[in-house]
């Protein structure tokens, strides 16, 4: 396969075009800049690197909705092909095949998929509780690995991962997508030119409101031990008898998933890392509750979450604000702000708007209660110090929107993974990055579960109860 020069340059001219039609001033309209996330990448121990023309064979394991999306987006890339796929249930196996063809290879021991010779990289699509075993093994097996969001069930689990990739030189990127986003692209080159000044706040909502939505998967008709392999997919959790409810519909139960905070805030804290440079929060608190869905899950359906960035050289101390409720009332809602003290940024799926409203430093004044000798005198000495031309400026605003052609930021974040393993360079969401973003939602969950405050060191990645 030949690189994609005509797409990377279209990405790059649209960095400039599209903000000059929206009115941006031609200092914020610059090229695209690049995610500086590191990759521990060495050519001499990563093996075989795919030349130009040669296609990229993919395997996945865990073929369910996620790794289903996730193989049909990569096979958007050019010079990509899928050989193998893997799942515990015999109907997803079937339906590999109806999807991706008869002669695919299926199995249900993902250790098959790593021992064959023509599979380059896997997809890792399983449960939360499954994702540091698989991706160690594909590694140590000499496959790349695109693993799913969260990176690792428990923090404590990621340094391994982030040793293993540095150990075998694999390339290995974390599945949150929304970082290869051209959306996402565009508020970190705005936030770095100041053009919300220093930031002090975010938020984030997303609001649900479907039983899709709430995590209830339908569960097949013939769903039973027989067509499930149910021990192996308990693996290290608690051993329990069948449950087609804990295996369909999975991420209800802290056995195998991370709740709200893993499955949704992780995005959100992946996207304000990238925009910001943040290597993450110092503090979080979490509260909320089983409201609606009180369905046998042992997860809250509405999640609150507050987290303390601490002052860093990427940026001025600010605060998060994380906000998911499953039976929103007012159907689905999407907000991300970042708030600074020029203006704020709100990021939508198609595009971004930039509010200016610089903060007054008049403060203005209160005279009724003073003596009117008095208030001459005052108003004298302010006029002194803030000078009519001073006053705050009404706010100003642009959009910046993606073109009607885009593919979207999955496919974005899947050209990335290929491209990395066609040229060493490095990858946007590396082991160091997702542990990063899902080790502060794992200090959430255990403040919402033991009702306290918890720490979380963003530079060594480790929890911190004593704060």
């Amino acid at each position: 396969m030949k690189p994609n020069k005509t797409r990377r340059s279209f990405l790059k001219r649209l960095s400039t075009s599209a903000a000059l039609a929206a009115g941006v001033p031609s200092a914020m309209a610059a090229g695209m800049r690049s995610s500086a996330s590191v990759q521990y990448l060495n050519p001499s121990q990563q093996g075989k690197i795919p030349a130009a023309n040669d296609n990229i064979r993919i395997a996945v394991i865990g073929t369910g909705g996620m790794g289903i999306g996730d193989v049909n987006t990569a096979l958007m890339v050019e010079g990509v092909e899928v050989v193998a796929a893997c799942d515990l249930y015999d109907g997803r196996l079937v339906r590999a095949k109806e999807l991706w063809g008869k002669d695919l290879f299926t199995t249900k021991d993902y250790r098959e998929i790593l021992e064959r010779a023509d599979v380059d990289a896997v997809i890792n699509a399983t449960t939360d509780h499954w994702h540091q075993k698989i991706c160690l093994d594909a590694m140590e097996k000499g496959k790349h690995v695109y693993c799913e969001k969260p990176m690792v069930q428990k923090s404590e689990d990621g340094h391994a991962i982030i040793q293993m990739q540095q150990k075998t030189g694999k390339v290995f990127q974390v599945g949150s997508q929304y970082v290869s986003s051209i959306i996402h692209a565009k508020a970190k080159e705005l936030i770095d030119a100041g053009e919300i000044g220093e930031i002090n706040f975010a938020e984030a909502q997303i609001d649900r409101h479907s039983a899709r939505g709430a995590w209830q998967y339908t569960v097949p008709l013939d769903a039973s031990p027989e067509t499930v392999d149910w021990d192996t997919y308990l693996g290290q959790a608690p051993d329990r008898p069948w449950d087609p409810l804990r295996f369909f519909r999975w991420r209800n139960y802290r056995d195998y998933g991370t709740g709200v905070a893993g499955d949704l805030y992780v995005h959100m804290l992946s996207m304000l890392h990238f925009v910001t440079g943040s290597k993450g929060p110092n503090r979080v608190m979490a509260t909320g509750g089983l409201r609606y869905w009180k369905d046998g899950r042992d997860v809250p359906d509405l999640h609150l979450g507050l987290f303390d960035y601490p002052d860093s050289p990427e940026h001025p101390a600010f605060n998060l604000a994380l906000r998911t409720n499953l039976v929103s009332g007012g159907g689905d809602n999407f907000l991300f702000r970042i708030v600074g003290s020029e203006g704020d940024i709100s990021i939508g799926f198609s595009g971004l708007t930039l509010r200016k409203t610089p903060f007054p430093k008049d403060p203005g004044m209160s005279l009724n209660s003073f003596p009117e000798a008095m208030q001459e005198a005052i108003k004298a000495d302010h006029y002194k110090k803030y000078p009519p031309k001073a006053s705050l400026v009404g706010p100003s605003e642009f959009e910046f929107k993606v073109p009607s052609d885009y593919k979207g930021d999955r496919y974005e974040h899947f050209v990335n993974f290929f491209d990395s393993i066609r040229t060493g360079k490095p990858v946007v969401e590396d082991a160091v990055f997702g542990l990063r973003a899902s080790g502060p939602t794992e200090a959430g969950n255990i403040s919402y579960f033991e009702k306290k405050i918890m720490g979380w060191n963003p530079e060594k990645m480790e929890l911190n109860p004593k704060i």
